[in-house]
């Protein structure tokens, strides 16, 4: 049977906005995976648009003239669709895999793919989900993407995030970590007693595009119902659902790097004010590693940058410092990207040597902490 629909504009264009990301990789081995899967159902239509690494299922409310299945290039029909002035939008299939899309006056002649050659959508063990807050996934999401390794790092698993559970006095915490070898980014959050039904794997990885697009869910999303199961994640509500493909391998040892930081030498300071000092500084750096130079004294913080090409840059900070005078060099780059994501106006930075990592931590910022690995000067 040929898929014959109508759909509001606005509908068809979220949903097909949802499946973008997820669909904009070109795949040297399957060209059908640049499609979307459109199919009938009651009341509607399910899209469907996956890479193999991320999927997602979306409903539709459509009306149905005739039912069917086909697979339709996802960035032009959403482009069609965008660009289209009238409200309703129609899809009809015609011979080999043809379809003719109207809207209003326009008229869009689309060649699809058989619906028959598009991956099936994983199955799905529907008795192992949890409920929560959108928000908890967001808060944690957003303290530690900045910071995970792109694809071209050689660790695997640092392409990814790692999430545990964990019962500490009594109170259910869940925590995601991530790092791409020169900073080190924690984040945890508690939550209500609920969450103890959750299973995770003994070490649970998130691609990188996995964590990007489960925040997209969340988003506009009061509650989100998740499951874990030995090779996928899945989320969803009563109108989708997404699965993300987890990562094998092991996560480094995080927990032996914050443990190396003694929490003694300790220098307090403004958020803001340091944030705009490391911007301006930063307007000095050579462009690759972001160089910087942090001269402690007591009470003072003097931050300096030097660009062969350009010339060089100074800025002074007053802090609260009562250690040995010390020289640092850093990437001013991972400083700004942490103090970004930081909620509160003090914070306190622990650090040993000219030699060791600094870890950025705040009382305003509950469970977060940034660790970030000294550069040689």
């Amino acid at each position: 049977m040929k898929i014959h629909c109508s759909i509001a504009r606005d509908v068809l264009i979220e949903g097909l906005n949802s499946l973008q990301n997820i669909t904009s990789k070109k795949s040297t081995t399957m060209a059908i995976l640049s499609n979307v899967l459109i199919e009938t159902t009651q009341g509607g239509l399910i899209i469907t648009g996956t890479d193999l690494e991320v999927g997602l299922r979306l409903f539709v409310i459509a009306e149905i003239h005739e039912e069917g299945r086909i697979t339709l290039p996802s960035k032009k029909l959403f482009e069609i669709v965008r660009e289209s002035g009238n409200h309703q939008i129609s899809i009809e299939e015609k011979e080999n895999n043809w379809v003719v899309i109207t809207a209003g006056m326009s008229t869009y002649n689309l060649a699809g793919m058989s619906g028959e050659d598009f991956p099936d959508f994983p199955e799905i063990e529907e008795d192992t989900f949890v409920s929560l807050k959108s928000q908890v996934f967001l808060e944690l999401i957003d303290k530690v993407i900045y910071s995970i390794a792109n694809e071209q790092e050689n660790i695997y698993s640092l392409n990814a995030v790692l999430f545990e559970k964990e019962q500490r006095d009594d109170q259910t915490f869940l925590r995601m970590v991530s790092s791409d070898g020169h900073r080190l980014s924690i984040m945890e959050k508690a939550v209500d007693e609920s969450c103890n039904a959750l299973s995770l794997n003994p070490v649970t990885l998130i691609p990188k595009k996995g964590v990007q697009e489960w925040k997209k869910f969340c988003e506009g999303r009061d509650v989100v119902n998740i499951s874990f199961e030995k090779k996928q994640m899945v989320l969803k509500d009563d109108k989708a659902t997404m699965v993300i493909r987890l990562k094998g391998g092991e996560f480094p040892n995080y927990q032996a790097i914050v443990n190396t930081i003694q929490l003694e030498n300790k220098l307090e300071l403004q958020r803001i004010p340091f944030l705009e000092s490391l911007k301006r500084i930063n307007l000095f750096t050579e462009d690759n590693f972001h160089t910087i130079t942090i001269s402690l004294e007591s009470d003072k913080m003097i931050l300096s940058s030097q660009n062969a090409e350009l010339g060089n840059a100074k800025d002074e900070q007053q802090i609260i410092y009562s250690g040995d005078p010390m020289i640092l060099g850093f990437n001013c780059r991972y400083f700004i990207e942490t103090l970004q994501v930081m909620e509160g106006e003090h914070l306190e930075a622990y650090i040993n040597s000219s030699s060791s990592p600094c870890m950025l931590k705040s009382d305003q910022d509950s469970g977060f902490i940034s660790i970030i690995m000294p550069m040689q000067l």
